[in-house]
């Protein structure tokens, strides 16, 4: 029936044949055909041509009465729960771009521009979903393959190729000229926000019916123990997980003394840490800080017990222009620039927040030649600070 669609029969013809024939698909079976017809030489271009018509064709005929239970805190209860997540943002977006009707007493009322940042930071916000798509590419789809199924972790890198190009296009054409006038903007909704919009469920739908079930059958508890360590350095998509979890049948403490730091020791030039004691010291320290590598990514930061701004995990592995309002991206970029050519060594800035006064100070990292490896931002609290008067020489703690 899935060659019958590639023939060019009608897809309706085809559901309809598989609504009455099968009355329910087995989600591993679903794999096992996809993989086959992969296998007999049918090329994976065209596996992923007509991906979106299979989607169709068996949204609802997929059975998932045998599927394992999922743990609470498991590298899949974090994908599900990003879904969730990215479902919230997809309502709001659906929401705006239903109010189409609207849209032209927005533009007479000059509220054109502030309708058109709305949907650029609900775009910006769904781009996040390179992170989830990035863990299933680099951490999940290899223990797949280990297991030789190879086809459908291909295709659906293809789709998740396709899903980013879409938001990509939305959020440039959010920025270009072409919506500067509400006909502009009603034809940018129609032919590029939409489509994009609708691409993100029918992956949603791809995994949670079909990939995550079977993954559960056939990982190991070691495998997805693996997934689970290394998911930090992706990063989570605008979900950070509050519950840990441990596999069954697993030393937990054993591994991770025997791979990590040496034993657990971060060797410096100056001196070493355990991971403990390097945790502590920077969550210790009177000041936050985060570190943006030199591909302009999230990759640090601290959780103190007084944070200043807000973070979570969600954040790393997020482009830093991301991770501030559409109205300063200019000034994140600038900074940037101007660190990597070498023009600045720092870009100081200092806000009133309610009675507090804030300092925050960006400086660039480079390494013993120059090159430059990053950007660390540093914000401190100094109301406090500001208001000392002459002299402590002894030892008072204050209460």
């Amino acid at each position: 029936m899935i060659l019958q669609l590639h023939k060019g029969e009608a897809p309706s013809q085809v559901r309809s044949q598989l609504t009455e024939l099968l009355k329910g698909i087995p989600y591993d079976e679903v794999v096992e055909v996809e993989q086959e017809l992969i296998n007999e030489g049918l090329p994976v271009e065209e596996v992923l041509k007509f991906c979106d018509i299979h989607t169709a064709v068996l949204d609802g005929q997929i059975d998932q009465s045998g599927a394992k239970a999922i743990p609470v805190g498991h590298p899949l209860d974090t994908f599900l729960k990003e879904n969730r997540e990215l479902e919230k943002l997809l309502l709001e977006l659906r929401e705006v771009l239903a109010g189409m009707d609207s849209w032209e007493e927005k533009a007479q009322a000059g509220d054109l521009e502030s309708l058109t940042l709305k949907l650029t930071v609900l775009f910006n916000s769904l781009s996040d979903v390179d992170k989830h798509y990035r863990r299933k590419e680099y951490l999940l789809f290899p223990f797949l393959e280990k297991n030789n199924i190879t086809g459908p972790p291909t295709v659906m890198w293809g789709k998740h190729d396709e899903v980013r190009a879409m938001l990509k296009s939305s959020l440039e054409a959010l920025s270009g000229p072409e919506v500067s006038n509400i006909a502009g903007l009603r034809d940018t909704a129609e032919r590029i926000l939409k489509p994009a919009a609708r691409a993100i469920p029918d992956m949603i739908m791809k995994e949670e019916e079909i990939l995550f079930p079977m993954t559960m059958d056939v990982l190991t508890e070691s495998e997805w123990y693996e997934i689970y360590r290394q998911t930090p350095e992706i990063g989570f998509c605008l979900y950070d997980p509050a519950e840990e979890w441990q596999p069954g049948d697993m030393n937990i403490a054993a591994i991770s003394l025997k791979d990590e730091f040496n034993g657990g020791i971060v060797r410096l030039p100056s001196g070493s840490f355990s991971v403990e004691e390097l945790t502590a010291l920077l969550n210790t320290l009177p000041i936050d800080v985060t570190f943006v590598d030199k591909d302009d990514k999230v990759r640090f930061f601290t959780q103190g017990a007084h944070r200043i701004f807000d973070r979570n995990r969600a954040i790393l592995g997020r482009d830093v222009r991301q991770c501030h309002p559409p109205g300063s991206v200019h000034i994140v970029e600038q900074i940037l620039a101007d660190f990597k050519s070498g023009k600045q060594s720092s870009a100081p800035f200092w806000i009133r927040m309610g009675n507090k006064f804030i300092y925050i100070n960006y400086f660039p990292l480079r390494d013993k030649t120059g090159k430059y490896l990053g950007t660390i931002e540093f914000s401190q609290d100094l109301t406090g600070l500001r208001a000392l008067e002459g002299e402590q020489r002894l030892l008072s703690y204050g209460q």
